[in-house]
């Protein structure tokens, strides 16, 4: 599809002047955006082009999942939201991928209100960790601070539906600990006191403690086979792990 939407597409020059139609295809399996300089060419062109391209291979747009919509309206794509605002593109945590999030998490919580705290932390810390580091390198730390705040809210619920009876400052001494942190976390203890094992502590993973980290693209040319370009996916390797970018000359 790529290949025929290049050979279609191409820039032309018209009475002195390049006119591109910005037509551009990002596809991951079976989803895909395409890009381009209008609606109308969108939609009379770029659309029906690929409509007959799926058609010849027994497939179809799904009409449910397929809109034509202006950048500065934005739009979802893996979980994902891309829109310009005042000129300045930015992709945030779609409004639907945070909230199937949040009800998944409320879920776990709310499933067994009897359950030992670590065993609600150990539930919960994969959930968590994996969906902040899907997003972590887009724009995400204002959806990282409201996952943060529902978590506090869910859990403190928990806790009080466990403790009816016992006072606020109760609740926060046996569920949340500073742990030698400025702020309290979700965590508790887990062999204290028992003969002959070492106490270890399970503690909530906190998704405002997740880096925002810019993805570099790797170079068009790099060849991680070729041995010229060892030293560049070396450096890409170590600073991705620090959080920093760097490009090797």
């Amino acid at each position: 599809m790529e290949r025929v939407l290049k050979a279609t597409f191409r820039s032309k020059v018209v009475g002195g002047k390049t006119r591109n139609p910005k037509v551009n295809l990002v596809r991951y399996a079976d989803d895909f955006i395409i890009t381009g300089s209008s609606k109308e060419l969108l939609e009379n062109e770029v659309k029906p082009l690929v409509e007959r391209f799926l058609r010849e291979r027994g497939l179809e747009l799904s009409p449910e999942k397929t809109c034509i919509t202006h950048v500065e309206q934005g739009f979802d794509f893996l979980g994902q939201n891309t829109r310009k605002y005042g000129g300045k593109l930015l992709t945030t945590p779609s409004k639907k991928n945070l909230h199937a999030f949040l009800e998944k998490v409320r879920t776990v919580i709310r499933r067994d209100p009897t359950a030992k705290q670590e065993n609600l932390i150990w539930q919960l810390n994969p959930i968590v960790r994996g969906w902040a580091n899907y997003h972590r390198h887009i724009v995400a730390a204002r959806a990282f601070r409201k996952v943060e705040m529902v978590l506090f809210h869910s859990l403190w619920r928990w806790a009080k539906r466990r403790h009816p009876e016992k006072s606020v400052a109760w609740i926060a001494k046996r569920y949340w600990h500073r742990l030698g942190r400025l702020r309290r976390s979700f965590a508790v203890r887990i062999g204290a006191g028992t003969p002959h094992a070492k106490s270890v502590v399970a503690r909530l993973v906190d998704p405002t403690e997740t880096a925002i980290r810019r993805h570099v693209k790797v170079k068009s040319d790099a060849n991680p086979f070729d041995s010229q370009w060892r030293t560049y996916f070396a450096d890409r390797a170590v600073f991705k792990r620090s959080g920093v970018y760097h490009h090797a000359p």
